[in-house]
């Protein structure tokens, strides 16, 4: 397989999946300005999107959207315990905060990436994320994990976006579990070796 990224984007919630099942993945790093491969070529041929995370697959086939990516990495590799079996409960609130991340945190961060937008704009942008991540801090309340004493995908999906509140001075220590939550994410072998592959521990 190969996962292309961009250093601490999206992509690393893959690039963090990837390790914790001990995949066998080669990378390459995308110009997200440019939408060019490290080698030069046009990262659309790869996903026309233009945005990553993508991921080959050992046949050839491409797969992109994280979420997407995140799901299949624990079905191919159940033995990993990215995420409970399929047709679960326990699979079920894995997906709801996949969706969560995606739909009401990640995307919540996407006005502050934006140079144009007004200072009252971005004020409102962060009062609005503010309140997504004290619902995450308090469900966090008495577990290491979102689903509880166990990592599964959406903790590698969680960990990749709060960690850009920093770009926007968001001190996550006025949320104490979800603070704790990175304290412990950042100290698992694979969320490390992610973070040095891409540059960036």
């Amino acid at each position: 397989m190969k996962l292309y990224f961009s250093p601490g984007a999206c992509s690393l919630a893959s690039h963090i999946a990837l390790c914790e099942a001990g995949f066998d993945c080669s990378l390459e790093k995308v110009d997200l300005r440019a939408k060019t491969t490290a080698d030069g070529g046009d990262f659309r041929a790869i996903n026309p999107k233009g945005y990553v995370p993508a991921l080959v697959l050992d046949d050839g086939a491409t797969l992109t959207e994280g979420v997407a990516i995140l799901q299949h990495l624990a079905d191919i590799r159940p033995e990993a315990k990215l995420a409970p079996a399929g047709g679960t409960l326990g699979r079920a609130r894995v997906n709801e905060w996949l969706t969560f991340i995606s739909s009401e945190v990640h995307k919540g961060f996407g006005p502050l990436w934006n140079p144009k937008l007004s200072d009252d704009l971005k004020a409102a942008a962060k009062k609005t994320l503010g309140d997504r991540l004290a619902f995450i801090d308090a469900a966090l309340a008495g577990k290491a994990y979102l689903t509880g004493d166990a990592f599964t995908v959406p903790d590698a999906y969680l960990f990749t976006v709060a960690r850009w509140a920093a770009h926007f001075d968001i001190d996550l220590a006025a949320w104490p579990n979800l603070a704790a939550f990175m304290d412990r994410m950042r100290a698992r072998p694979a969320v490390k070796r992610a973070l040095e592959e891409e540059g960036i521990a």
